[in-house]
């Protein structure tokens, strides 16, 4: 895309899924950027999945605010690996992303 990957990798995560999609289908070399779009994609699903799934069940419904702070910090510390060059996978999410990357 004619940027440095580790650039492309932090805004993989900028926009939630939004900035996901835009890279991955934007980018054709780099796997890196592609693992990355993948993990941002499958991560704020899943978030938004848990968090209105939690706030629909009145007894755990104050529970949905720990996920979207946890969510919130959790999307912080992706950016930041993805800026250091990192591909720091998530559990179950990165694993999916990797074989949607790199092919397996």
């Amino acid at each position: 895309m004619g940027m440095e990957e580790n650039i492309a990798g932090l805004l993989c995560y900028v926009f939630g899924w939004v900035s996901g999609v835009v890279f991955l289908i934007a980018e054709k070399n780099s796997r890196f950027v592609k693992f990355h779009a993948w993990q941002s994609i499958l991560f704020n699903i899943a978030l938004i999945v848990i968090g209105t799934v939690i706030g629909m069940i009145p007894i755990i419904r104050m529970l949905s605010f720990v996920v979207w702070i946890g969510g919130a910090i959790l999307w912080v510390i992706l950016l930041m690996k993805a800026y250091k060059g990192e591909r720091y996978k998530l559990p179950f999410i990165g694993d999916i992303a990797e074989k949607q990357a790199y092919g397996s």
